[in-house]
């Protein structure tokens, strides 16, 4: 008997202290009618939260969208007024993503869109190195990034001739996909194509202390690449294109990368095409080549963007759409084997379809542990959209739904 007491001693203290589920969220500002997507957040080293998205009359057709920010005090509750970021006079600013690195610079990555089509982005970023005042960072630097993608006529060519080939009677029975195909062909062979478009989605991570690895995705040719630096912005290579050899599969964009313990690194894409699931590519050479596309058999995908990032203890957390159709249920995913499996998720806000719109997230861990996401937010009967940003523990998706 007298060694049971300390034993349940033991257990009482172990349930005691034991995790809490924490959540809670908030809009960044009150529903507005002008359009605001593609967010993205990052922690300071002060402890607060800083967000950006993009902000106008619309994405394809007006030249007044810009990246707007906003920031929460660490100990508050409530974001600052949203402050300009980027405003190129009379050209779209879009795609944002925030990055802090192992220096704490402040990074933001974006396109400036030249004729409001996605294929004539010009990739850019700035950066600063004081960031913790009221108001917009003191940006220090600007530059553009020139996209010069390796190896991506050859084998996007091949991989169009092999589809007429395998799919000749379904291309013979739907034009339009016939014209695609002479489409991205001759897009191929263009130095201009192949080298405007590249856009961003998601933060890049660091593969080293100084070697910085930015996803980038073009709608042009619906595949994804990465890009590297290592010496801080001042030069930039890129990988070969992640695209698989089977046309059917291309639609693989908005790349999301995160490195296993043993150098690997996997990338988690939206799936554009069929069949609607989250698809995957890995890579054992740090990035630069990429082998055949895969997907989750068991998580969903509609078409829309997907958030990942690996915690302080080696777990791994995926946000996204997780349905075939729609855009009404995001949902938090959690990987305790480096994304083996995904045994774990729990949804973040969970409407009827055609109710409502989240989408597009950006995940992080906080230094005190806690994750934060934020995502676009439209819903009905709520005039306007907004970005909204909820805060998380891990306990809180394990206990599931």
């Amino acid at each position: 008997m007298r060694h049971f007491i300390p034993f349940l001693a033991i257990i009482l203290c172990t349930v005691a202290t034991a995790e809490q589920a924490t959540f809670s969220g908030e809009l960044i500002f009150p529903p507005i009618e002008k359009h605001s997507h593609g967010s993205s957040i990052v922690e300071a080293a002060n402890g607060d939260l800083i967000a950006c998205w993009f902000h106008g009359s619309g994405e394809r057709q007006s030249d007044d969208v810009m990246v707007q920010g906003a920031r929460m005090r660490k100990g508050e509750d409530t974001w600052s007024t949203p402050f300009v970021m980027v405003d190129t006079p009379n050209l779209p600013d879009c795609n944002p993503t925030l990055f802090i690195d192992p220096r704490g610079t402040l990074w933001l990555f974006w396109i400036t869109v030249q004729d409001n089509e996605w294929g004539g982005s010009v990739l850019k970023y700035r950066t600063a190195t004081e960031y913790t005042r009221d108001g917009a960072p003191e940006w220090s630097w600007q530059d553009v990034i020139h996209v010069r993608p390796t190896n991506l006529e050859e084998p996007f060519v091949a991989m169009l001739d092999k589809a007429e080939v395998d799919a000749a009677e379904f291309i013979k029975d739907n034009p339009r996909i016939q014209e695609q195909v002479d489409y991205g062909r001759e897009q191929a062979k263009n130095k201009r194509s192949r080298r405007l478009g590249w856009m961003t989605r998601l933060q890049p991570i660091m593969t080293s202390e100084n070697r910085m690895m930015l996803g980038l995705y073009s709608d042009v040719f619906n595949c994804s690449l990465a890009a590297f630096t290592e010496d801080w912005g001042k030069n930039w290579t890129f990988s070969e294109p992640i695209m698989g050899s089977n046309a059917m599969l291309l639609g693989n964009i908005q790349p999301a990368f995160v490195q296993r313990k043993n150098g690997e690194i996997m990338c988690y894409m939206r799936d554009n095409g069929m069949p609607k699931n989250v698809r995957t590519a890995q890579s054992l050479d740090n990035g630069q080549t990429w082998g055949e596309l895969g997907l989750i058999d068991d998580i969903d995908n509609s078409g829309a963007s997907v958030a990942v990032t690996a915690l302080a203890n080696g777990h791994w957390v995926m946000i996204n759409n997780s349905m075939k159709q729609g855009r009404h249920i995001i949902t938090a995913h959690l990987s305790d084997d480096e994304g083996a499996t995904w045994t774990y998720k729990r949804n973040i806000a969970e409407r009827e379809p055609d109710q409502a719109n989240f989408s597009y997230p950006s995940v992080i861990q906080g230094a005190d542990g806690t994750i934060h996401c934020t995502y676009s937010y439209r819903e009905d009967g709520v005039i306007g959209a907004s970005i909204r940003h909820v805060q998380f523990n891990e306990a809180w998706v394990t206990a599931g739904d």
